[in-house]
């Protein structure tokens, strides 16, 4: 199914809420359900719901992003972020989000924690690892995706290029990454 809907994303630490993220009615968070390019039980919160329907949910850091592990937080040496024999600052700052690649070809996100004369300190933990979250907003659509968007996406989660939005002016890639997204955008639009 092709789903779309707007939302803000708050964590909760007991009473506390903090707003995260929001995706608006304007540039609503799309997605094609049964492909594993959200959480699953933030697509089962949703999946069943009508459109115009509201929802108003929390999910545990086990239904989310697991806990914070400090052994995700490693020292690389600086010469991997090096471009023509020089250090890349433009891209490598603290607080940078940074794609990274392993030696399986596997593709993930880390934060720069701190950089030295020899190492970049990396948090491979994704940013919301730890937290519980609460998604407040309403469906907007729901209905069959066309096979265009299906190919699109499945074109995407192969890596054979494209942002998988099914839109010709993407450029590659989404203004914005959804925190629940699991790799890229495969959102079935662009934002």
């Amino acid at each position: 199914m092709f789903i779309a809907v707007s939302y803000t994303l708050y964590t909760v630490d007991g009473e506390k809420r903090e707003k995260i993220e929001e995706a608006p009615t304007t540039k609503p968070f799309e997605f094609i359900s049964g492909f594993g390019v959200t959480l699953d039980e933030f697509e089962k919160q949703v999946v069943d719901l009508d459109p115009g329907t509201a929802f108003d949910f929390e999910l545990t850091k086990d239904q989310a992003y697991g806990d914070y592990e400090a052994a995700r937080v490693l020292d690389l040496d600086r010469s991997i972020f090096q471009i023509n024999g020089h250090f890349d600052h433009e891209n490598i700052f603290e607080g940078a989000i940074v794609p990274l690649q392993n030696e399986d070809g596997n593709h993930f996100y880390g934060r720069v924690l701190a950089i030295t004369d020899d190492k970049v300190k990396m948090d491979l933990n994704h940013p919301l690892a730890g937290k519980t979250l609460n998604f407040k907003g309403r469906m907007l659509e729901k209905r069959e995706a066309t096979n265009q968007e299906i190919q699109n996406l499945v074109n995407f989660l192969s890596g054979e290029g494209g942002c998988g939005c099914g839109c010709d002016d993407c450029g590659g890639g989404c203004d914005h990454d959804h925190h629940h997204h699991e790799g890229g955008c495969g959102c079935g639009h662009c934002h």
